[in-house]
Parts: C-alpha cells; sequence; structure tokens
C-alpha cells in the first residue's frame, strides 16, 4: 500500500483547510484509516479514523471542528478542518491499517498562524 497525503498550507487561526490522502497499491487490504498529527518534540497522535465501514472517531480536541471521510471510487481518504487553531499546526500523516501492517504516508505540514 502506498500512501500520498497533499492539501497541507498556511492558514489563520479560525479558517479551513482540507487534506486528502490517496492510497494505491493491495487497498483490498485496508481495514481502517487514520489521519495523525506531530509537532516538534511531541509524539505522533491520532487525529481521526475512518474504518472500512464508515464508522469513525475522533480525538477530544478536533471534535466538532474536523471532519473525517473516504471515497471508496477514488481510494481517497479526507480530512476537514475547520476553526482553526494555533495548537493544530502540526505535520499530519495519512495511515493505513492493513493485514498484516499499517502504512504511513509522507506527511503535509499545516500551519496556523494566531
Amino acid at each position: 500500500v502506498q500512501l500520498q497525503a497533499s492539501g497541507g498550507g498556511l492558514v489563520q487561526a479560525g479558517g479551513s483547510l482540507r487534506l486528502s490522502c490517496v492510497a494505491s497499491g493491495n487497498i483490498v487490504s485496508i481495514i481502517n484509516m487514520a489521519w495523525y498529527r506531530q509537532s516538534p518534540g511531541k509524539q505522533r497522535d491520532l487525529v481521526a479514523r475512518i474504518t472500512s465501514g464508515g464508522d469513525t472517531n475522533y480525538a477530544d480536541s478536533v471534535k466538532g471542528r474536523f471532519s473525517i471521510s473516504g471515497d471508496n471510487a477514488n481510494n481517497t481518504m479526507y480530512l476537514q478542518m475547520n476553526s482553526l487553531k494555533f495548537e493544530d499546526t502540526a505535520v499530519y500523516y495519512c495511515y493505513a491499517r492493513s493485514r498484516p501492517r499499517g502504512y504511513w504516508g509522507p506527511g503535509t505540514q499545516v500551519t496556523v498562524s494566531s
């Protein structure tokens, strides 16, 4: 499985961005996909996850502001980020859980100016 994320950038606080992650390769083996983020000096944390059945879960810090979705026809996962805050600044990574292992895509930088 190969993953390619895009959509990061610089935005003012209160603004919006939409991240995309395109999956290719053995995509039928994917069980769920997720977005993680990592700020300098901090661990990589889960932001949101979506299962193959469409169930979703979110980190408490983004509930009500971020929305994860999938487009099976285009093998793409999205993360709609609204009401962005300075503390959302991080490198965002897409992740695909497959059997027997998971796969990471390269990160995309999101910078929120206060």
